[in-house]
This record gives structure tokens, sequence and C-alpha cells, in this order.
């Protein structure tokens, strides 16, 4: 069973997170989406509230592409956390040349960790490019329509979460 790992701290989980998920369905029969605690970047939403909104946006996903997609939370290394999830595949998205350079030293130093653990990048699509959730949630917070960003679901976790009320 090929399983793979996709990792980051999804607070929330975008439309961009959802369209590389199912483009990495495409590639392994198990799909672990790590659900990065990372308290140092203070998120917005609680751990539990994250792997409840990537189930949620997942389970459809999961059917239409017959892949089980699990949500897994960690605070390890990511290398462990492969290990821990058995995956031999670790699945990043780029949007930007910024995205790559980080990525590039990431993948140096966990092959430097663990050599069988392959990493592979999926680009974000051209839609969906512009789409983090940092810029997401000031959207939000300033007043902005995220709609175009996230899943209605997604959007009302949010605006519930901000104090706000229905862009005008």
């Amino acid at each position: 069973m090929r399983i793979g790992l996709y990792p980051g701290t999804f607070d929330p989980i975008t439309l961009g997170h959802i369209d590389i998920i199912r483009r990495a369905t495409l590639m392994v029969d198990r799909l672990v989406i790590g659900v990065a605690i990372n308290r140092d970047k203070g998120p917005l939403f609680t751990l539990e509230e994250r792997v409840e909104m990537i189930e949620a946006e997942c389970a459809s996903l999961s059917k239409l592409t017959e892949t089980e997609i699990i949500a897994h939370p960690f605070e390890n290394l990511l290398i462990n956390c492969a290990h821990d999830v058995g995956a031999q595949v670790i699945v990043r998205g780029l949007r930007a040349v910024a995205d790559f350079e980080y990525e590039f030293q990431m993948v140096g130093m966990n092959r430097a960790l663990d050599d069988s653990v392959e990493t592979v990048f999926l680009m974000a699509d051209a839609r969906r490019q512009a789409i983090a959730s940092k810029l997401v949630k000031e959207i939000c917070r300033l007043g902005g329509d995220v709609s175009k960003f996230v899943t209605p679901q997604v959007r009302n976790a949010l605006l519930e979460r901000l104090g706000q009320s229905e862009p005008a």
C-alpha cells in the first residue's frame, strides 16, 4: 500500500489545500493529512477544530477518489511523523518561487535524516496560487469576502471565530 503524508498547519484548510489533497489521492492508496500543532504560529483554530474541518472537507473526496484520507495531528519532526504513519512519500504544494526555496531546504534535511522517504511537489492550480491561510484569515478579519478561497463551512467557521458578519 502506497501511503502519502501531506503536512501543514491547515489554519484553516483552503481550496488550495483541497486541490493538492485531491491530486495527491491520485498517487497514493492512503493519504495522511499531517496537522502540525506548531504552537509558534499561534493558530486561530484549535488542533481539534482543524482536524474536524479536514475530516469534514475530505469525507466526500475520500469516497469520490476511493482513497483513504486520514487527519493525523503531529508535533514531532516531519520525517518522524512519516515513519509513524508508514508514509513512503511526503506531498508538498508549491505556490511560488519562495515556497520552492524553503521546501528545497526541507527536502535536503529530510533526506539527510532518512533518504528512503521521497518528497513530491505539486504545483498549485493557477486559480489557487494566491491562496494562503494567513491571507484568508486577514481578509476575513478585515471584513472581506473569503468565499473564493474556502468552502462555505470553513467560511462560516472563520466568520464565527472572528466575530464577523456577512460581507456586504
